[in-house]
């Protein structure tokens, strides 16, 4: 059961309760009897319920990263803040658009429910959009037909999980006229064909040792990692429908292994 189900469910018990209590159960109790004790814990505790899931479901809600598909815009350990309603308000739960706003753009970084398990939330940046033509050829981007440009910006090396060091190449790549740092380890094979996943509207891609070819489908949108060689995205698993879309990843609130993160937007 996830955080905003479980959220709404108590938001649900405390205030039916509470309206029990005011059209009911007040006018049988005696001036000088005192609420049950959960009578009286729900009625303190709904208007926070209600407040946190206002916040969380239309606003904007927090999220932890979890793994360094994202590093060097975003590390493990990054806490951040996701703005909920610039993609448009939603349904909380069933996740559905009722008010359109704005649509993703091509460099925007964008949690989503995961398509192969909804139940958890993944973090990528957005590459392709409905009708795009997405080429990933030796570690290029190319889009529509273009070469988005990326220019070489040093090294760049971390830790990752179970002590390992790792030596990568950082670039800064222009996106369709945006600019982001990626990062390109030489001595990983550009995909490994081998974990591609047979995912809905496969027949949308093309696959070699050399290039990774795919059309984005109306309504989707194509997701990679900024470190590129270390990100399990839509080249293996295939494209995100909006209906998957959370929100729009903007600020680091808290990291407590990095406090000189903290603030820092995310672009």
């Amino acid at each position: 059961m996830t955080f905003a189900l479980i959220l709404f469910v108590l938001l649900v018990l405390t205030g039916a309760i509470w309206l029990l209590d005011k059209f009911m159960l007040r006018q049988r109790r005696a001036p000088a009897d005192k609420q049950p004790w959960w009578v009286e814990y729900s009625i303190s505790f709904f208007p926070v319920i209600l407040a946190v899931f206002v916040l969380r479901s239309f606003v904007v809600e927090p999220f932890k990263i979890p793994s360094g598909s994202m590093i060097p815009t975003l590390h493990v350990g990054d806490f951040i803040l996701v703005n909920r309603y610039t993609y448009g308000l939603r349904l909380p739960i069933v996740n559905r658009k009722i008010v359109e706003i704005n649509q993703p753009q091509r460099g925007d970084v964008m949690v989503f429910h995961y398509p192969n398990d909804p139940s958890v939330d993944y973090i990528k940046r957005v590459i392709g959009l409905p009708g795009d033509e997405i080429i990933y050829r030796d570690k290029q981007l190319w889009l529509n037909g273009k070469l988005q440009a990326a220019a070489r910006d040093g090294d760049y090396n971390y830790v990752e999980s179970g002590l390992n060091f790792v030596h990568t190449e950082r670039y800064r790549e222009n996106l369709d006229g945006r600019e982001h740092p990626i990062l390109i380890n030489p001595e990983r094979a550009q995909i490994h064909l081998n974990g591609v996943e047979r995912f809905p509207q496969f027949e949308q891609c093309r696959y070699s040792e050399r290039e990774m070819r795919c059309t984005v489908p109306a309504g989707q949108y194509f997701m990679m990692g900024d470190n590129r060689d270390n990100s399990r995205d839509s080249r293996y698993w295939g494209f995100v429908p909006d209906e998957l879309i959370v929100g729009k990843a903007f600020l680091i609130w808290m990291n407590f292994d990095e406090l000189k993160r903290v603030g820092l937007s995310v672009e």
